[in-house]
């Protein structure tokens, strides 16, 4: 695991980004991103990929000065450069929008190389472009995506997909789980640890006193107080009840219809939602291009843009790069940030920063009032 002296000897954060399913849209997005000198002055991109694919792409997209060096060891990173860590010599064939095992077998293998880079602490920050989770399931990769690799792979309890543009901080309690299977995995235990996640990652991640939590209802109209389900006046009720208890602020729940619709989300630092899609659909709808996905509760910081492979559109080289672009900002802010919270807190005097952070203002009260 990285060490604070690993990154003491360099400059300028090292961040990896992982090529993802090439048949897609990754590497175009990749380059559109990093397509500025100026970038070099802030972070060094480690792109863990295939020379020849990019080496096509360069050519395709008709960016003559898209300068980069291609590497086979990650000790041979020059900081001033864009590097290219070959995962694989082999000339790919290249198969635009079709979904191919073999894309799948090279996004595991950047994957794996990347997060053995980042346990080292060679790299500081994880960027992964948009994977087929069809293609690169396996004996090795049997997980729903890279939320779920992650958090085994970094031997955390649980973790929280958390999606972020601006100010707006969508997160889910179950993820990419069947709809008829929701309800009955939500409990208490759940929904609380999903809520300990969300909290710590908002104070430690972006540094907020104070944060503000809404929660959302399961069902239409958060249930109608019991007549259209029992989850909501049910254990949901009672997990916000229970992180009161400790000292979170958690409001709701509320109907996910009204509380978006009636721009509320605004009022809060994150907003908690039950499943994938009560969160996504608004999330993308109001973060347009800027949405990125930020996966809370693991030990290293990990970003990727908040779209898929986009296959549909890929190797006509008009996909927008502006996703990965945030995440990758993203990615180095909590990465900052986090090493000044780890300063705060090494200090006697602010040792108790939790329990400073946790104490309710009577202000904080009427929030439930501000949604009807």
């Amino acid at each position: 695991m990285m060490t604070k002296a690993n990154h003491e000897k360099r400059e300028k954060i090292r961040v990896a980004i992982t090529h993802g399913d090439f048949n897609g849209i990754s590497y175009e997005i990749i380059i559109n991103a990093l397509n500025d000198n100026r970038l070099l002055d802030l972070f060094t991109p480690v792109i863990y990929g295939l020379p020849n694919v990019m080496g096509y792409h360069r050519k395709s997209m008709k960016i003559g000065d898209f300068n980069y060096q291609t590497i086979d060891n990650i000790n041979d990173v020059n900081d001033q450069k864009i590097n290219l860590l070959s995962i694989d010599e082999s000339d790919v064939k290249i198969e635009f929008g079709q979904s191919k095992k073999v894309a799948g077998e090279f996004a595991y293998k950047a994957l794996e190389s990347a997060v053995a880079d980042l346990k080292n602490g060679q790299v500081d920050v994880l960027v992964t472009a948009p994977i087929n989770k069809s293609n690169i399931h396996s004996g090795d990769f049997h997980f729903l995506g890279h939320t779920e690799y992650l958090t085994e792979r970094f031997g955390a309890d649980n973790s929280l997909m958390l999606m972020v543009s601006g100010n707006l901080r969508v997160a889910t309690v179950t993820n990419h789980l069947p709809i008829k299977e929701v309800a009955d995995s939500l409990n208490e235990e759940l929904i609380i640890k999903k809520l300990s996640i969300l909290n710590e990652s908002l104070k430690k991640d972006f540094l907020i006193d104070k944060p503000k939590i809404a929660v959302l209802g399961l069902n239409p109209h958060a249930g109608d107080d019991g007549l259209i389900g029992k989850e909501d006046k049910g254990v949901i009720h009672a997990a916000i009840m229970r992180a009161k208890e400790n000292g979170m602020l958690v409001f709701g729940p509320f109907p996910a219809d009204g509380f978006f619709g009636s721009e509320a989300y605004k009022k809060f630092d994150a907003v908690l939602g039950m499943y994938h899609d009560q969160a996504m659909v608004p999330f993308k709808l109001l973060a347009s291009e800027t949405g990125v996905n930020f996966t809370a509760g693991l030990p290293i910081v990990r970003t990727s843009p908040d779209h898929g492979t986009a296959y549909d559109i890929a190797g006509k080289f008009e996909a927008s790069a502006t996703s990965l672009r945030e995440a990758i900002y993203l990615a180095m802010s909590v990465f900052r940030n986090r090493e000044k919270w780890d300063e705060m807190n090494a200090n006697p005097l602010t040792s108790k920063a939790d329990d400073r952070f946790n104490k309710r203002h009577p202000a904080d009260d009427g929030l439930e009032d501000l949604i009807g």
